[in-house]
């Protein structure tokens, strides 16, 4: 971590890798090279063996990766940090590195698509046996737990249904019995929630969304302890899932303006949400920091904002959410979440390819529902814009 723990974080982003300058370049270089330049032999055997060595092999590590890693760890406040190659390479390393056949896992109900995928298809392939629990109820995951388990996955608020996870109250079951915990801090982000500073061990991240912030990068990070990161890297380097410089240049890129982009997000995404609340053909907004959410206590107890995404269901079924979906001018009809521009799923649609009708009931996901990631557009824009959808969409209203 930084050895300037006081500053603040809007100053962190733009100077806690300051120490790992190389020349007099404001912009820190790309370090567009697979592999690097030892001067003899003893310099090459102790790059070759040192893990996470920034100037040996990019699938080991990279300058660039080093400078990321820096800013990444002090967001999270945990001592390191470690790069994938997108969102799922994060989570798949962080989860692999630690089971074997014959462990138990236990993971919420309510996850990323393909995170729920890798506990309900992959890891038992492999011998791990994974329980799914629903994650607003603490009392049922102490229940789940078994002598095997061996960590336990979290998600919040959890894609797409902002349902909220009690980050202290899991790390008080899990470490006592020397249960890893491992949190996707994907929605909320660094800035608005620290998983780490509550008792969770292990923070990932899809910085493909908010990290990012431009839509134009696909990237993962893990934040976790010096100890635990010589295990993950081992376990990332025989994976694959590397992060190319150019990638790792543009997150640090989106980084430095994170804390001004997500400050404008989160006072919109409320105002909409609130907004949302009041519309006639609205049937329920979901979104952390509304009071009529169902933890808005807890929200306010281990968030410090919202995050960007709004979901809410319609008073129509299938069809008609696809008719407002389609007639949003400004929001953009795709799927991430966390960028400057706003964007717009049909989330039933989404989901519907991977999922039956009963597992989207069970995974809480209506027909009328939509995901809204709320971008840098003007609020009072936006809210015209979904006005319109609705006026058009829900015209008896």
């Amino acid at each position: 971590m930084s050895d300037h723990p006081a500053w603040h974080a809007a100053t962190r982003l733009l100077h806690d890798d300051a120490a790992l300058n190389e020349d007099a370049a404001l912009v820190p270089p790309i370090h567009y090279s697979a592999t690097f330049r030892a001067r003899d032999a003893a310099e090459f055997a102790e790059m070759a063996n040192r893990p996470r060595h920034p100037r040996y092999y990019t699938r080991y590590g990279n300058p660039v990766h080093e400078r990321v890693a820096r800013v990444m760890a002090a967001l999270e406040g945990t001592e390191t940090a470690l790069l994938t190659a997108s969102g799922m390479g994060a989570i798949s390393t962080a989860v692999l590195a630690h089971v074997q056949a014959g462990d138990h896992v236990v993971a919420q109900t309510r996850h990323y698509m393909s995170t729920a995928k890798l506990f309900d298809e992959l890891l038992p392939r492999f011998g791990v046996q994974a329980t799914l629990v629903e994650q607003s109820d603490a009392a049922a995951l102490e229940a789940a737990l078994r002598p095997n388990t061996r960590l336990v996955m979290l998600e919040t608020p959890a894609n797409p249904t902002l349902v909220l996870t009690d980050l202290r109250a899991v790390a008080a079951l899990a470490r006592p019995r020397g249960i890893l915990t491992i949190a996707d801090n994907t929605f909320a982000g660094p800035l608005n929630q620290r998983p780490h500073e509550l008792g969770i061990d292990i923070v990932v991240h899809s910085a493909t969304k908010q990290l990012g912030g431009h839509h134009d990068l696909t990237a993962g990070v893990i934040c976790c302890s010096e100890a635990q990161a010589e295990g993950l890297w081992r376990t990332h380097i025989t994976l694959g899932a590397v992060l190319s410089p150019m990638d790792a240049w543009l997150l640090l890129r989106g980084l430095r303006t994170l804390d001004v982009r997500l400050e404008r997000i989160n006072a919109s995404a409320l105002a909409l949400a609130q907004w949302l609340e009041r519309q006639p053909a609205v049937e329920r907004v979901y979104y952390p920091l509304l009071e009529s959410h169902p933890q808005h206590a807890l929200a306010r107890a281990q968030m410090r904002g919202g995050g960007p995404v709004i979901a809410f269901a319609l008073r129509g079924g299938f069809e008609a959410t696809g008719r407002f979906v389609a007639a949003l001018e400004l929001a953009t009809h795709a799927v991430s979440l966390g960028g400057v521009e706003s964007l717009v799923v049909h989330t039933a649609a989404m989901w519907a390819g991977t999922m039956n009708e009963a597992q989207l009931a069970a995974a809480g996901i209506p027909p009328n529902f939509v995901r809204f990631s709320v971008g840098l557009e003007h609020p009072e824009d936006l809210k015209r814009d979904l006005a319109q959808a609705l006026a058009r969409a829900f015209p008896e209203h």
